[in-house]
């Protein structure tokens, strides 16, 4: 369990850092894709068959639920997880095909031309030594563009939530995952 409070907390600081340079073009493209690579070994490390870190957790199931404990019971946790893990998926996998690989240098925009060099257009090498260029990341605009946001805004709203009812209901498993268990071992 401490390996994936690590893992929790280097996704949480990951995408919030996103989340925070949503504005800063080339910075919030290179976290959005640490956020992916996190995912995928996220995925990965589910399919070791360990049950606290199978994507069934993600599942909520209602059997059980009563009035008298229905804020306690697990299927709103698992509700508010299986929210954020489609949002997350969702701003991730929108985020990518707005790059489109610009940011890793696969998209064509990517190439860098040097003025003079054999080949080089004249856009190439405007675009290669543009000072905006080096300052910033444009994202193009659109309804793609529109849902990431919209779904980075939902999953900023559902991860509220979630530390909301963890901090309210279950105050044990914050305090551990908070890294406030007096570091047990």
């Amino acid at each position: 369990m401490h390996r994936f409070r690590a893992y929790h907390a280097l996704l949480v600081v990951l995408a919030v850092a996103a989340y925070a340079t949503g504005e800063m073009g080339l910075v919030h493209a290179w976290l959005g894709y640490a956020v992916s690579a996190v995912l995928i070994g996220r995925v990965l490390w589910s399919l070791t068959g360990a049950p606290q870190l199978g994507l069934m957790r993600f599942y909520p199931q209602f059997a059980g639920l009563k009035l008298g404990s229905a804020m306690t019971h697990p299927a709103i946790s698992r509700t508010l997880l299986l929210g954020i893990g489609i949002s997350l998926i969702g701003v991730s996998a929108t985020g990518i095909a707005l790059d489109r690989g610009r940011s890793v240098g696969l998209g064509a925009e990517s190439a860098v031309a040097v003025p003079g060099a054999k080949g080089s257009t004249e856009k190439q090498v405007e675009a290669a030594t543009s000072p905006k260029d080096n300052r910033k990341h444009e994202e193009p605009e659109g309804p793609l563009s529109e849902v990431h946001e919209f779904l980075a805004n939902l999953l900023a709203g559902l991860v509220s939530l979630h530390v909301a009812y963890l901090l309210l209901f279950k105050w044990p498993l914050a305090r551990f995952m908070l890294f406030l268990d007096g570091a047990k071992r």
